[in-house]
């Protein structure tokens, strides 16, 4: 019931002692002051002012309020600063998060170009897989999520409420078959999954080999998978040892070479589509939108990588 401008009249009623003092120091009418006045009192149900002559003088209740009214108006005044600094990128905050391959290609050079341009712009940054970053997203625990979906998939695994959030492309990003240079088919332009049936494999912890799997059943087999490991510098140790072969992505590529390891397209082609997702209302805050921005250029900046090695 009482609200910014009925403190503000009080504040310079008790600062210049006159209805009319008060109108100079705040650019109303003294009219508008006196309704003002009028309002506040209505609302709180008490005298707020006792007339003196030419002079006013705040009542028991009228000094409550212009003694509160220091602290809550330097308060609003803070927050209407830092607002406006967010507003115009001289401050603010956002959370992102993006799945590991990402994390050294396409963030850092990203957030690098926001320290660039916005420097009081703070980015935080947390490594998460799909789907757990869109359900971080859809809690509120992160402003961004750099997601990525196979052919035939979508970003949201199959999550509900998928019209929540908005999706930026980011790139196209194909999917290779890493084998040791002194594999049999490493001479290949292109291999055929079907022929790698008896191959031992290197893959991810169960729940991220799906696409793995799929491509493989397609090719009328299902892979032997010997080794496990989410790191993709392992994978590739471990292929240039002649113990596997392996499908890479080629962001990883992009940083993660070893020089005993053949890259080459496989058929059926395959290829997954890499986005930076968030909601209607963050997209509109001024740094979230800026991050969108750097991560598109990133993408775009980020090299062709050559079919081999």
């Amino acid at each position: 019931m009482i609200d910014a401008a009925g403190l503000r009249v009080m504040k310079a009623i008790a600062d210049e002692g006159s209805f009319t003092g008060a109108a100079l120091a705040l650019g109303y009418s003294q009219p508008a002051i006196s309704q003002m006045v009028r309002r506040l009192e209505q609302r709180t149900g008490t005298v707020l002012v006792e007339r003196v002559g030419r002079n006013v003088r705040l009542t028991e209740a009228g000094q409550v309020l212009a003694r509160h009214a220091v602290a809550v108006l330097s308060a609003l005044d803070a927050a209407e600063e830092e607002v406006a600094a967010i507003a115009g990128l001289r401050a603010g905050r956002v959370r992102l998060m993006a799945f590991p391959s990402s994390s050294a290609t396409l963030v850092p050079r990203a957030l690098a170009l926001v320290k660039e341009r916005f420097p009081d712009v703070q980015v935080t940054f947390t490594e998460a897989e799909p789907p757990e970053s869109l359900a971080a997203l859809k809690a509120g625990e992160c402003d961004l999520a750099v997601a990525f979906a196979y052919e035939g998939t979508d970003v949201g695994r199959g999550e509900e409420d998928m019209d929540l959030f908005v999706q930026h492309k980011l790139l196209d990003d194909e999917v290779r078959l890493a084998l040791p240079h002194d594999h049999p088919l490493a001479e290949q332009d292109v291999v055929d999954l079907s022929t790698l049936s008896d191959d031992n494999w290197i893959a991810g912890c169960p729940r991220c080999r799906g696409h793995l799997l799929q491509l493989c059943s397609e090719a009328g087999f299902s892979p032997n998978v010997g080794f496990e490991t989410e790191d993709y510098v392992a994978v590739l140790g471990l292929v240039a040892e002649g113990l596997g072969v392996a499908l890479i992505p080629d962001l990883i590529l992009r940083t993660a070479h070893h020089h005993d390891v053949v890259t080459r397209p496989i058929k059926p082609a395959s290829r997954r589509t890499i986005s930076v997702v968030t909601t209607t209302d963050l997209q509109r805050v001024p740094a979230v939108q800026a991050t969108i921005d750097a991560l598109v250029e990133a993408a775009k900046a980020k090299p062709r990588v050559l079919a081999s090695n």
